[in-house]
């Protein structure tokens, strides 16, 4: 059985956009040359910079939380090997948009030189930027949803709060759990916890 096949057969992936998108977009296009082969590992893998590019159970898992819809803006930090960006590009399509924000400016280059296979960048579905995640991108604000895939250690940053849409989620890992987030209004928030993951800490400046 394949991973994708895994991961629908465990319960991780259920919507059809998300399996359709993880069937498009190939995890090996977003690796480092010299572990290419390792892209249906379902574990988390090194891509430099003492970083890494998710387990794709844990991506599944965030994506069907976040719940991307067709047409979205979506905000991807800590966008890394520009996977998960080119994932939420394939469900947002044409009409959506999607900024992934990455810190370290050679990951920045390599997630968008990865993005770039599928067409993302030229159309203009994708922009990535080199810039401190844990400020958001007010430039491009307000968004339908933010999607953090580096652990923030405490709450969630003010930011990111006022960034996001009424009726907006965000799902971010705090700590070893993975909160989502709902926007029920400019001072509420629905939030659901679901405890028992490991990331990589979110780098601010």
């Amino acid at each position: 059985m394949d991973l994708i096949d895994t991961l629908i057969s465990e319960g991780w992936l259920s919507q059809p956009r998300i399996i359709r998108a993880f069937e498009k977009i190939k995890r090996k296009d977003f690796l480092p040359a010299k572990i290419k082969d390792l892209a249906d590992l379902n574990e988390a893998l090194p891509i430099g910079f003492g970083q890494t590019i998710s387990q794709p159970l844990v991506v599944a898992f965030m994506l069907e939380k976040l719940n991307p819809q067709e047409g979205n803006k979506i905000l991807d930090i800590g966008s890394g090997s520009g996977w998960t960006t080119a994932l939420l590009a394939e469900i947002v399509g044409k009409k959506g948009k999607v900024i992934g924000v990455e810190l370290i400016p050679e990951l920045a280059e390599f997630g968008r030189n990865n993005v770039s296979k599928y067409n993302f960048v030229k159309e203009g579905r994708v922009e990535i930027v080199c810039a401190d995640g844990s400020k958001g991108y007010p430039k491009q604000a307000p968004f339908d949803r933010i999607l953090c895939s580096a652990a923030i250690q405490n709450e969630l940053p003010e930011a990111w709060k006022e960034q996001l849409k009424i009726g907006g989620r965000i799902v971010t890992p705090i700590r070893s759990s993975i909160w989502v987030f709902l926007k029920k209004s400019n001072e509420e928030f629905e939030e659901k916890e679901f405890p028992g993951f490991a990331f990589v800490p979110l780098i601010e400046r």
